[in-house]
């Protein structure tokens, strides 16, 4: 069973690449990638711009605050590198022979990804806030799209890592469903003997035995019958 193994039923199996690209997982993972180059692509290129002709130097277009530009910057690149790790641990989770390595590869899976779907709250929240106290002056306008777009997609990726997370919640619940069941049926001692049949009370009833089959009480003269006189 799939859950038998924290979704890995076919462990060992070989890897195909088809079914691994059409898995919802793997959709989720390239989708929030895109997200975080979008986010820190948009912010590093676009959201860092003169205020006027009078200001020269470059400053954040989110009110002029560093750390708002900066936090974006690195839940981004944090998320664009997670991304790219868990794709190839799930490309990989089939070969886990061990279970207990697998089970390691969820919990990790489940930790990081409600780490990153906080991360990206925070700075959805940041970022808006920011955005909000900013004054658009000739030269912030230039990188107001950018700036909305940041936000935009920083809402979006906690919602698809809030479903990663939902989903490797799910894998490591029935695994460990999986593990109690097999626990409770099989001792832990491998020297243990498997449980045999129930035993009756010791005692057989002469009632209900019956002859074996097949099998005929034979007299040496039947009744009705007389051997003939040659």
């Amino acid at each position: 069973m799939e859950g038998a193994s924290f979704g890995a039923g076919r462990a060992g199996g070989a890897i195909d690449p088809v079914d691994f690209l059409k898995q919802p997982q793997t959709l989720l993972r390239v989708t929030t990638w895109i997200f975080s180059i979008v986010v820190f692509g948009s912010i590093v290129n676009e959201c860092y711009v003169n205020k006027d002709s009078h200001h020269p130097e470059l400053l954040c277009i989110f009110n002029e605050n560093e750390s708002a530009c900066s936090y974006g910057i690195a839940v981004g690149v944090i998320a664009f590198f997670g991304c790219i790790f868990f794709f190839v641990v799930d490309l990989y989770f089939q070969q886990i022979s061990s279970v207990k390595d697998r089970k390691r590869a969820v919990l990790l899976d489940l930790g990081f990804s409600g780490f990153l779907a906080f991360l990206w709250f925070v700075a959805f929240c940041f970022l808006a806030n920011q955005w909000q106290r900013t004054t658009l002056t000739r030269g912030f306008s230039q990188g107001a799209d950018a700036a909305r777009a940041a936000i935009t997609f920083s809402f979006f990726s906690i919602i698809i890592w809030v479903v990663l997370a939902l989903r490797a919640l799910q894998r490591y619940r029935l695994g460990t469903d999986m593990s109690l069941f097999a626990t409770e049926q099989f001792g832990a001692d491998p020297s243990a003997s498997y449980p045999g049949y129930p035993g009756g009370s010791g005692v057989e009833s002469t009632e209900t035995y019956q002859s074996p089959p097949f099998t005929e009480t034979l007299e040496p003269n039947p009744k009705g019958y007389q051997v003939p006189a040659y």
